[in-house]
């Protein structure tokens, strides 16, 4: 799993999947829906998808001395390697937000959601989707990915467009909680994208295995 891992990080992956870790940053911008960050990191996994099919990324390594159950772990553990660099930008974002800037004018004017514990857990849950919807949407074929792409960029933009809006409705407020405020809830809530995004990789790399297994490329 190792080599395989190392082969997707060295053979088969786009240069823009590296670049675009750095869109986990977006969490410190005041004004926009921070949750973008999340579809962009997704965009330049996407970008790898795309490059690797071109270059018969799948075809090679079938050829390899490897089980194909291991080709698509290979895949999905780089795909969660990309987004646990992004995520630990978010997370570093979000502490400076909590901390250092949680009395900042920027950010209590901003009518956006905050970057908080429940934000990181709606990211969790955007990089669940992805792994869901279209990594695992892709090994249906293994070779096209246009409508799994599309189908994630749907479900992503549904699920910020509901993040972004639940704050204002009366009595969720507390889910736009500045530094420490409402700290439990924060904790939980970010607790749970965590679980959504393990169950929603680990069912989906399942089922992808037992697909790939079943095509004769």
């Amino acid at each position: 799993m190792t080599d395989l891992l190392r082969k997707e990080m060295r053979l088969s992956a786009s240069v823009l999947s590296y670049l675009f870790i750095a869109f986990g940053l977006m969490f410190l911008l005041p004004g926009y829906p921070v949750l973008c960050g999340a579809f962009f990191v997704s965009l330049g996994l996407f970008q790898s998808f795309q490059l690797a099919r071109e270059a018969n990324d799948i075809v090679f390594s079938v050829l390899l001395p490897v089980a194909k159950r291991d080709i698509v772990r290979g895949k999905y553990a780089f795909v969660c390697l990309i987004e646990g660099c992004a995520l630990l930008l978010m997370a570093l974002a979000v502490l400076l937000r909590m901390t250092v800037f949680s009395q900042a004018e920027v950010y209590r004017m901003n009518q956006m959601m905050n970057a908080n514990g429940f934000a990181l857990g709606m990211a969790f849950v955007i990089f669940g989707l992805f792994n869901w919807i279209f990594v695992g949407g892709f090994f249906k074929t293994a070779v096209k990915f246009a409508r799994p792409f599309v189908g994630f960029v749907i479900a992503c933009f549904l699920t910020i467009f509901a993040a972004e809006a639940l704050h204002h409705i009366p009595g969720l407020e507390r889910l736009n909680a500045f530094g420490t405020d409402a700290l439990g809830l924060q904790l939980i809530l970010l607790g749970a994208g965590i679980l959504l995004f393990l169950l929603m990789t680990l069912l989906s790399g399942r089922r992808a295995c037992e697909r790939f297994e079943k095509i004769d490329l």
